[in-house]
């Protein structure tokens, strides 16, 4: 960016959004953080935003219109990183998925175009939008045929998007990304194999892996997320729609091993059994990042991973040194 932008973070205290926070004000603009007021404290993410200048915290819900309309006076770009549900349980209610991501998406773009805003950035997901790959790798031309609620909304939200950018001139962005990982991501969360299982193996606990642990993922490291978002800020060309990923596959016993490596450490697995949403297979193409962003990840699975356990066993010294006083 040669110029400051006023930038809107929807979700900035959250695991990719702490870290975008921290980006977009390295490189000087204005960054107004959008989180609910009961969400993660920022002193809690060791990141640099609360003695910056340039940013802004806004405390506010995605389905009040008011918040929403206040959030956005004055931005240039806005990057919509919420999502109340995730890929597991938004079966279970889809009316609440499509109420709470699609409506309130639905008001956020509303206002956006009244608001004056350049430019909207979206993080849809690299996996759900497919749902069973027909071949591998996965480029963003695939089908969509998504066999969860989590995948339906996302994708709807990129259509309103492009409905948006039809009927008002709306720039917009989509970023699919595959399975992100890394410092600040929650470690007792129901997703997040990379995380969850690290965390367990670092604890000495009980692994439990969903079938044989041969199915396949493609991970990226944060650091890779942020730079292409960062990458795709500054685009301005015709293409919407971008695959984030590694474009290797990894098993969950690859990633177990991985682990072991990393940690010196055995880890305690227990396989149940698998569960029917779960694809076998899911590796993207990131050939189109490539070319038109001129992105690639730097980080390999084993070095993110090295840089995600030095963060983990912080967390547990801190802790047992709490528990101690």
């Amino acid at each position: 960016m040669s110029n400051p932008l006023r930038c809107l973070v929807l979700g900035g205290r959250g695991f990719i959004g702490s870290h975008l926070v921290d980006a977009l004000l390295e490189e000087g603009n204005h960054v107004r953080c959008f989180g609910r007021s009961h969400g993660v404290s920022l002193t809690n993410t060791n990141c640099i935003q609360i003695h910056n200048k340039n940013f802004e915290m806004f405390e506010g819900d995605l389905m009040s219109e008011a918040d929403i309309t206040e959030a956005l006076q004055g931005c240039d770009i806005c990057f919509h990183l919420v999502s109340t549900t995730q890929p597991k349980s938004s079966n279970a209610d889809p009316i609440f998925d499509v109420e709470s991501n699609v409506s309130g998406t639905i008001k956020l773009l509303n206002q956006a175009v009244k608001a004056g805003v350049k430019k909207v950035i979206f993080t849809s997901s690299g996996g759900t939008v497919y749902g069973v790959p027909v071949r591998i790798p996965i480029t963003e031309e695939h089908p969509n045929n998504p066999t969860c609620s989590y995948g339906i909304t996302k994708l709807a939200i990129e259509k309103y998007l492009g409905l948006f950018h039809t009927l008002h001139g709306l720039e917009y962005s989509i970023l699919r990304i595959s399975n992100p990982f890394g410092e600040r991501q929650r470690t007792h969360a129901t997703q997040g194999a990379v995380a969850v299982f690290l965390s367990k193996a670092l604890r000495g606990e009980t692994i439990e892996i969903w079938g044989d642990g041969s199915v396949v993922r493609d991970y990226i490291y944060i650091k890779d997320v942020i730079s292409a978002l960062i990458a795709v800020s500054k685009y301005s060309g015709p293409e919407r729609v971008f695959n984030i990923g590694s474009g290797i596959g990894i098993s969950l016993n690859e990633v177990l091993n991985a682990i072991e490596k990393i940690t010196q450490q055995s880890t305690i697995r227990h396989y149940v059994k698998g569960r029917s949403f779960d694809v076998p297979v899911s590796i993207l193409s990131i050939e189109k990042a490539k070319l038109i962003l001129h992105w690639s990840p730097k980080t390999t699975f084993e070095e993110g991973l090295d840089h995600f356990s030095k963060w983990i066993e912080k967390q547990i010294q801190n802790e047992k040194a709490c528990h101690s006083q």
